[in-house]
């Protein structure tokens, strides 16, 4: 605002006419345009009858457009809204309001009226804004006045200092590391439950002998002397030693601590323990393997093939196929099985033992499941944790009496057994038996080939344990966010299928919605979140709840998609994909209002016309730039629509544009009395669409039709 429309001159009037002497007018002229932060005063009409130039720059818009204006005359949308919120709650409750920021968006444009002033585009700025009620000299409730200073970098600096927090906090919470910490001179100064939760002490235990209590004898004298160098000197503790657990039994940990200062001083010490027995056997492992594979050069071979097989064996059973095929190609086994321990850890369930006869042909066991106390050799294997061999059967019946012959009766013309116990981080989680049909010595090469098979198929097993898990996982997050039932209409039925992926049984973010609003209108959705496993799931409920309460307060497709995208730029990362098609329909008439972010188009079928998609153009997936467009949408008498996601058109054999024209040409195949039952046409077109292509994508399928009225 230029100094003869904001700054008063000696002797004019103040407030509501009364006089305000040179000194004043001096005072306030300073202030106007000296003043760091924004300054303005409006009446109770809500007009701006003065602002300084701070104030003018920080909204971003031309000073004198503020001059006898509202704020929403001069500002737009949220900012607008806010800005005025805050106006009327100090006229009306005649008492200051200090605890409302303001965002001024990025780039807020002048006012359309201003015919000379243009405003600079400027950064989204955040203002930390008072707000005063201005009374008079009687005190008569005159207007407000507006204080703003700019607090963006401040509080872009909190943000930053929260997310670094937060996650810190989300790491060591996520990691398999143990925390612990020491006063500074070492001793136990808080009790550490995870710590304990591993070695089984008491609290009293801990406080008395802390961590070093525990340590295995043999290592104790070296880490102690360590430790207390390092708290001597205040240097980095960083070593390794065996922990007693609560069982009884020694784990490798990696330990590394550091001092803590404050100032001058150690203020105490915090410590890091990961356990590292798994990598430790492994490594032994490798090195026994190093030493003696020098002459196996077939077998190594072998190996590495089982080890790039089992990096695509994503569930057990194709863990199973694939070591009981690779162990009986290596040493010419017969016969083999997997078996896992059951969660009592008192059972061994057979998975797939192989058969004789067709390649990968395999068959059920004589029996689901065998004791760990009985005599078997995967028993044994499992129990003393290490291979058991029988060259024979005078051997076998030494060891073991007739427990073995008697669980395998079915393969009475075995004459030589291996059994090698699967372990994970040290312990047992099952066992592998291979068989031969003459006696067989197994020689010390092929004894560490099938020790590191059985590591490779523990490794896998595990792997493939959890891969289930956070499949399962996510397939019931994914079910449980779709609807469980769609609504009852009387002029119009719908009809829906998702039908997750086989291929690698990864559940991704397919999902659809319909429900109604306050108007009695219907709005439908239906969109696909890029990935796959829980991340994606959890993705698809983010939007599938954002969507319904933005639909909730403003059900325009338009605003919806807007307002996802809003969502988007503020809470998702910027490589997500996502995309949506929402359409708001009056099931009475049949017509609404459509809106498409990138999803594929809807396929219109009808009985009189030729079934085609919508030629309309699909927009921008959500979070891209982009003006949100609606158009009109209306379902006639006898018609259907159908939406879908790209799974159903799109795989690694066929394009979309192939994809949608076959799909065209399938709606057009469809009997009559399919097109006019919505349930039988999404199975038709999903069972035609994926006949003779492997599903590698999420299908669904969402049918809207018009029955045609009654003859």
């Amino acid at each position: 605002m230029s100094a003869e429309t904001s700054v008063p001159h000696p002797r004019v009037s103040g407030v509501e006419g009364q006089p305000m002497d040179a000194s004043d007018a001096a005072l306030y002229a300073t202030l106007l345009k000296e003043a760091p932060g924004g300054l303005a005063f409006f009446d109770r009409d809500l007009r701006c009858r003065r602002a300084n130039d701070a104030l003018a720059a920080l909204l971003g818009v031309p000073v004198r457009e503020l001059h006898k204006r509202r704020p929403s005359e001069v500002l737009t949308g949220a900012l607008a809204f806010a800005f005025e919120t805050a106006l009327r709650k100090v006229i009306a409750e005649n008492r200051p309001v200090s605890d409302l920021d303001l965002v001024v968006p990025a780039g807020e444009p002048p006012a359309p009226s201003d015919p000379t002033g243009v405003a600079t585009a400027v950064e989204e700025r955040i203002l930390a804004c008072t707000w005063l009620p201005a009374r008079d000299g009687d005190g008569e409730h005159q207007g407000v006045v507006l204080t703003a200073l700019d607090v963006t970098e401040r509080r872009r600096a909190e943000e930053v200092i929260r997310r670094k927090e937060q996650r810190y906090r989300s790491l060591v919470e996520a990691s398999a590391q143990v925390v612990w910490v020491a006063a500074p001179g070492g001793g136990v100064i808080d009790d550490a439950p995870e710590w304990r939760a591993i070695t089984g002490q008491t609290p009293d235990d801990y406080a008395v002998g802390g961590w070093l209590s525990v340590v295995h004898p043999e290592d104790r004298p070296r880490i102690e002397s360590l430790w207390n160098g390092c708290v001597d000197e205040n240097q980095v503790f960083e070593t390794n030693y065996r922990i007693r657990t609560k069982s009884g039994t020694y784990r490798h940990f990696d330990v590394r601590a550091v001092p803590i200062w404050q100032g001058d001083a150690v203020i105490e010490w915090v410590g890091a323990n990961t356990d590292v027995t798994g990598q430790r056997e492994a490594e032994e492992m490798r090195g026994r393997l190093t030493e003696q594979l020098s002459a196996a050069a077939l077998r190594t071979a072998r190996l590495q093939q089982a080890t790039s097989m089992l990096a695509e064996a994503l569930t057990v059973s194709q863990v199973v196929q694939v070591i009981t095929e690779v162990g009986r190609s290596a040493i010419g086994a017969d016969y083999s099985a997997v078996a896992l321990l059951d969660d009592d850890k008192l059972r061994l369930s057979i998975v797939a033992p192989s058969q004789p006869g067709a390649e990968g042909e395999t068959g059920p066991a004589s029996r689901d499941d065998i004791k760990v106390s009985d005599q078997t050799v995967m028993s044994v294997a499992v129990r003393e944790s290490r291979p058991f061999l029988a060259e024979h059967p005078d051997s076998l019946r030494l060891q073991l009496g007739h427990g073995e012959r008697d669980l395998f009766a079915q393969h009475t013309e075995e004459r030589a057994w291996v059994g090698l116990p699967l372990l994970a981080a040290g312990a047992p989680i099952g066992a592998l038996r291979f068989s031969f049909t003459r006696p067989r010595e197994i020689t010390e090469e092929e004894r560490v080939f099938l020790e590191a098979l059985a590591g490779q198929c523990a490794l896998a097993v595990e792997r493939a344990l959890l891969f289930e898990r956070e499949h399962r996982t996510a397939e019931e997050l994914q079910r449980s966010l779709l609807p469980s039932d769609l609504p009852q209409l009387p002029n119009m039925v719908l009809a829906a299928r998702y039908n997750p992926a086989t291929r690698h049984v990864q559940v991704g973010g397919d999902w659809y919605d319909v429900f109604r609003l306050a108007d009695n209108r219907l709005a439908v959705a239906v969109g696909d979140v890029m990935g796959k496993g829980v991340l994606a799931a959890a993705g698809m409920g983010r939007v599938r709840n954002a969507l319904r309460a933005l639909a909730l307060n403003d059900a325009r497709p338009a605003a919806v998609l807007a307002g996802l995208d809003r969502l988007f730029s503020a809470t998702e990362d910027e490589e997500q994909f996502t995309t949506v098609a929402y359409v708001v329909i009056d099931p009475e008439t049949g017509h609404g209002e459509f809106s498409n972010a990138g999803h594929p188009p809807p396929l219109l079928i009808s009985p009189d016309t030729p079934a085609r998609v919508s030629t309309l153009e699909p927009g921008t997936p959500l979070g891209w730039p982009s003006q949100r467009q609606q158009t009109s949408f209306s379902i006639e008498t006898g018609n259907t629509v159908v939406f879908y996601s790209d799974g159903l058109v799109e795989n690694r054999r066929r394009g979309v544009d192939a994809g949608l024209d076959e799909l065209v040409a399938v709606a057009a195949d469809a009997p009559p009395e399919v097109v006019g039952d919505p349930e039988r046409l999404v199975d038709f077109l999903v069972d035609r669409m994926l006949a003779g292509y492997e599903q590698v994508d999420d299908v669904t399928v969402l049918a809207l039709h018009v029955p045609p009225e009654p003859a």
